[in-house]
C-alpha cells in the first residue's frame, strides 16, 4: 500500500497491533501488518526472553516494542527513593470489595515493582538497552514525550520512534521533539486515553501538523476494530491504524477466557474510563470492580504507579479464581478494552483478523469511490 507508514516500517498493510502477547505480535507481522509488543510491566530479563522468542518465530518480519515512560509519576526523579506506602484506606477498600464477592483478601501477594521501576530513567534505559539488542523496526512510548535516550537510540539505530497523543497540543509537542510517528488515540481507546473522540482528534491533529509544515505520519487509534473504521480514519488524514482491543479476543491472546467471553458479549457501552487501575485515566471493561471505584465514598485513586500496587494484586487473584469457576471472581473480572468491543463479536485468529481488516478496508474504499460521479 502507498502509505508512508508502510515505507517507513517495511510492511505491506499499515495496521499495527499492540499486544502483550508475543504470539499475537508474530501472527500480525506474518500477515502483513506489524505486531508491537507491550513491555511496560515486565523486567528487562523477561523482555529479553520474549524478544528472543519473537526473533525466532517471526521469520524476519518487522515488529516493534512499546514502553510507558510518562512525563510525571510518583517518585519520578528519585532513583533511589522507595515508593511511599499504600494508605490503609485503600487496602481496606480492596479487601472489603473482594470479600463482598466471596474472594478472600488475606493472601494478596504484592505486585511486582517492575512497572514502577520501568518508569524511572534507569529502568527505562535498561528496557531500551534490551530492545535495541534485537532487530526491532519501531519503538513506541505510550505516555508523554519519549525520553531523550529513546529518541537518541532510535536515530542511532535507524529505528522510528512513535508516541501516543490524545490532544492537538500534545501532538505538536511530539513533532517538535523529533518523534517519527504520531499515534493519535481518541477517547474510545482501551487502556490509557484522553477525552477527545477519534472522529474529531484525527483530522484536528492532521490539520495542525500540516499547518506547521511537518510531514510526520499519523496512525489513528481509539475504537478501531474494523477495516472500514481504518479507511474512515485514513480519509480524515491518518496514514494507517494502531489497534489494541481487537486482538484481545483472538485465539492467540493470553486474555483470561472469562474476560474474553465478557468482551465478545459486551456492547460499546460496557466500558468505563477511570483512574482506578493505574492512577491515570484508562478505559476498561465495566464490572462490579470498576463500579465500586466510581461509587460515592470510594477512595481517590493514587498517582501512577501507586494505584497499580493497589489494583493489580487483587485483579490477578480475581483472574486466577475466575478461571477456576469462582462466581464472585467471574463477576469482578475486567481488563482494558475500548468502546470498539461492541463490534468484537466473533473469536478468530490474529492472522484472520488482519485479512478481515484488508477486505473490509478495500470494500469501504470502493464504497467511497462509488459516490464520485463520472
Amino acid at each position: 500500500m502507498l502509505s508512508p507508514i508502510c515505507a517507513m516500517l517495511g510492511i505491506e498493510f499499515p495496521l499495527l497491533a499492540f499486544s502483550h502477547c508475543r504470539d499475537v505480535v508474530v501472527a500480525v507481522s506474518k500477515a502483513g501488518g506489524m505486531g508491537v509488543f507491550g513491555a511496560a510491566g515486565i523486567p528487562p530479563e523477561r523482555l529479553e526472553e520474549e524478544l528472543a522468542w519473537i526473533d525466532e518465530h517471526i521469520g524476519g518480519r518487522p515488529y516493534g516494542v512499546d514502553l510507558i515512560v510518562p512525563n510525571s509519576f510518583a517518585g519520578k526523579g528519585e532513583e533511589n527513593a522507595a515508593l511511599p506506602p499504600i494508605p490503609d484506606e485503600h487496602k481496606a477498600f480492596v479487601a472489603g470489595l473482594l470479600e463482598k464477592h466471596g474472594v478472600e483478601s488475606d493472601s494478596l501477594a504484592g505486585v511486582s515493582s517492575s512497572l514502577g521501576d520501568n518508569m524511572t530513567d534507569t529502568g527505562a534505559a535498561a528496557l531500551l538497552e534490551v530492545a535495541f539488542r534485537h532487530p526491532i523496526a519501531l519503538i513506541a512510548n505510550a505516555l508523554g514525550v519519549p525520553p531523550p535516550l529513546m529518541l537518541e537510540l532510535g536515530k542511532r539505530n535507524d529505528v522510528p520512534v512513535a508516541a501516543l497523543v490524545g490532544t492537538r497540543d500534545h501532538a505538536l509537542a511530539q513533532v517538535r521533539a523529533g518523534v517519527d510517528i504520531l499515534v493519535v488515540a481518541g477517547g474510545e481507546a482501551g487502556g490509557h486515553c484522553g477525552e477527545v473522540a477519534t472522529m474529531v482528534l484525527v483530522p484536528e491533529v492532521a490539520a495542525a501538523v500540516e499547518a506547521i509544515g511537518a510531514t510526520t505520519p499519523i496512525l489513528a487509534a481509539g475504537g478501531i476494530v474494523t477495516g472500514r473504521q481504518m479507511a474512515a480514519a485514513m480519509a480524515m488524514g491518518a496514514h494507517g491504524a494502531w489497534t489494541g482491543s481487537v486482538w484481545l479476543t483472538t485465539a492467540e491472546a493470553e486474555t483470561n477466557p472469562v474476560v474474553k467471553e465478557k468482551m465478545l458479549a459486551a456492547s460499546s457501552r460496557d466500558t468505563v474510563r477511570s483512574k482506578s487501575r493505574t492512577g491515570k485515566p484508562s478505559r476498561q471493561l465495566r464490572s462490579p470492580w470498576t463500579d465500586a471505584w466510581e461509587a460515592e465514598g470510594a477512595p481517590k485513586p493514587l498517582p501512577m504507579p501507586l494505584q497499580s500496587l493497589v489494583s493489580e494484586p487483587a485483579l490477578r487473584k480475581v483472574d486466577k479464581l475466575s478461571e477456576g469457576g469462582h462466581e464472585g471472581a467471574k463477576h469482578l473480572a475486567t481488563y482494558w478494552v475500548g468502546q470498539g468491543v461492541g463490534l468484537m463479536n466473533e473469536a478468530m485468529g490474529a492472522g484472520q483478523v488482519v485479512q478481515e481488516f484488508k477486505t473490509d478496508w478495500i470494500a469501504a474504499c470502493e464504497r467511497l469511490n462509488g459516490f464520485i460521479g463520472d
